[in-house]
């Protein structure tokens, strides 16, 4: 049983952003700080890339834990209620991300994904400054 009813469950759906996220934001607002140039949500590539940095040709995707299915992350939770429709549909969110991967990596891009977990006051800096690191080097230790 729902805890909440079905307009309390649609309007806070309906607060669920697909672009400019604040897990997003803090990525990109650190990435600028430091020097980078960078494109937003590029319709051009497959999955549309939260970022696009074509200077490295790098992509990078600031992922939800729960949207997208973090392993191993307690935000990857499935709802207890419609569990059908939740299982499928997050599957499916899964099976897209590693399509669209490879879809760039296809093309000739470097694909990195921050969690939106990785991105907690506690992880922050460090987690970016991977990023960053890995932008640069070419690493895939992120």
């Amino acid at each position: 049983m729902d805890r909440i009813t079905k307009e309390q469950r649609s309007e806070n759906m309906k607060r669920i952003r697909a672009k400019n996220t604040g897990p997003e934001k803090i990525v990109r607002a650190d990435l600028f700080k430091h020097g980078f140039r960078y494109r937003v949500a590029d319709s051009r590539y497959p999955g549309h890339p939260d970022i696009v940095l074509p200077k490295y040709k790098t992509v990078v995707f600031v992922h939800g834990c729960f949207w997208h299915q973090h392993p191993d992350c307690r935000k990857a939770s499935i709802p207890k209620s419609n569990q059908d429709f939740w299982i499928a549909k997050l599957q499916r969110n899964v099976e897209r991300d590693k399509e669209q991967t490879a879809e760039l990596e296809a093309l000739g891009w470097r694909v990195l994904v921050v969690w939106e977990c990785e991105l907690t006051k506690s992880r922050r800096e460090e987690t970016l400054e991977k990023l960053r690191k890995e932008i640069v080097n070419g690493n895939d230790d992120i």
